[in-house]
């Protein structure tokens, strides 16, 4: 029988996975599913004093943590990886009771996380619809014949988080005139001509743009003079 590679010595204690079947030295039980060394020999967990503990796999870095932190007693177990010629950590063999002790602690936190996102949502639409007004406010100062209704839809549509309109920019957010007047634009060309039927017929953006340009221009001098779509 080949031996058995010894895993590299670490503070605390360690069980190995084999990767052939192994029996125990001292009460012949096998084949293990993991071990314990003792001078060069295989121990079972029950005797090694390890049987009463229960095995977390790796992956949960806090329950992780705070299951050995609960633990009065824990061990580190590890399997040969033989492409790469190392022990590699498997996960930890703790007490039952200190498991269930930090899943209670990392539900706390989980609640403690989905209280914070949901006040978090709660800000950013606060911050949203007031960023929302603010940039309908300065469309209507700008462009004071645009009916109120129709600068509200297009404060409301430009300045959707997440939406990389002109909105959203740094210029949107800071409501430079630049930034509003494009906002203005783009729900111009797209409402109140023709564009989009231009590009679905297959006519090039650019040249779209051009063919639609006056009948934009003629809405904004109207808008910028106070001259509602109903005067």
């Amino acid at each position: 029988m080949a031996p058995l590679a010894t895993p590299p010595h670490r503070t605390g204690l360690l069980v190995v996975q084999p990767l052939k079947r192994r029996h125990c030295g001292e009460c012949q039980a096998g084949p293990l599913q993991m071990l314990v060394l003792e001078d060069g020999a295989p121990r079972c967990l029950d005797c090694a004093d390890l049987g009463h503990l229960v095995f977390l796999p790796r992956g949960d870095t806090a329950l992780t943590r705070r299951s050995r932190e609960e633990s009065a007693l824990s061990a580190v177990v590890v399997r040969f990886n033989r492409r790469r010629s190392r022990y590699e950590r498997q996960g930890v063999l703790v007490e039952e009771a200190a498991l269930a002790r930090a899943e209670e602690r990392c539900l706390a936190d989980a609640e403690a996380r989905r209280r914070r996102r949901m006040r978090d949502a709660r800000r950013r639409a606060r911050e949203d619809v007031r960023f929302a007004e603010a940039l309908g406010a300065e469309i209507r100062r700008l462009f004071p014949g645009c009916p109120a209704d129709r600068a509200r839809d297009i404060a409301g549509h430009a300045s959707v988080r997440g939406s990389g309109r002109v909105g959203r920019s740094a210029a949107g957010r800071a409501l430079t005139e630049v930034a509003v007047t494009s906002a203005v634009v783009a729900a111009v060309r797209h409402t109140d001509t023709p564009y989009d039927q231009l590009l679905m017929s297959g006519v090039p953006r650019h040249e779209a743009r051009r063919r639609i340009m006056a009948m934009v221009e003629t809405t904004l001098r109207a808008w910028r003079a106070g001259v509602s779509e109903a005067g």
